[in-house]
C-alpha cells in the first residue's frame, strides 16, 4: 500500500495554485474542470513523480467549519519535510509568509509554522 494523494482544504483554488507553487515552490500536476471546481494537483519539484497534494475546494461546510477551527487554535492542517527549517523560514519570509511558530526545536526536530493564505496553518519540519 503507498500513499498517492493526499488534500488539503483551501478556500480558493486559483489562490491556493499561486501560493503553492509561486510561493512555496511546489510545481502543478494535474488540472481537470469539474463544474465549478477542478481537480487540481500540486507536487515536490524534488519528486514529480511523488504524493500529489490535492488542492481540495471549500465545498462541504462541515469542513469549512474544521478547517476554520484548527486554524482558529493554531494547529497546522499539514506538514512538509525539509532540508533546513531556518534557511526556509528566512526564504518564505522574504516572500511575505507569515510565521505563527518561528524555527522552534522540540527534541529532535525543527519545526516552524505558517499561514499559506487559504485558510490553513502549515507546519515545516526538519527531522
Amino acid at each position: 500500500m503507498k500513499i498517492k494523494l493526499t488534500s488539503i482544504l483551501v478556500t480558493n483554488q486559483d489562490k491556493a495554485l499561486k501560493f503553492y507553487t509561486e510561493v512555496l515552490g511546489f510545481v502543478k500536476k494535474t488540472e481537470v474542470p469539474m463544474g465549478e471546481h477542478k481537480w487540481l494537483t500540486v507536487v515536490s519539484a524534488e519528486e514529480q513523480d511523488g504524493v500529489e497534494l490535492v488542492l481540495e475546494p471549500m465545498a462541504f461546510e462541515p469542513a469549512s467549519v474544521y478547517q476554520r477551527a484548527l486554524y482558529e487554535a493554531g494547529i497546522p492542517l499539514t506538514s512538509f519535510s525539509v532540508t533546513n527549517v531556518q534557511k526556509e523560514y528566512e526564504r518564505l519570509q522574504k516572500l511575505g509568509v507569515v510565521f505563527s511558530m518561528k524555527p522552534t526545536v522540540m527534541g529532535p526536530v525543527t519545526l516552524a509554522v505558517f499561514d499559506d493564505t487559504c485558510g490553513n496553518n502549515i507546519q515545516i519540519a526538519q527531522m
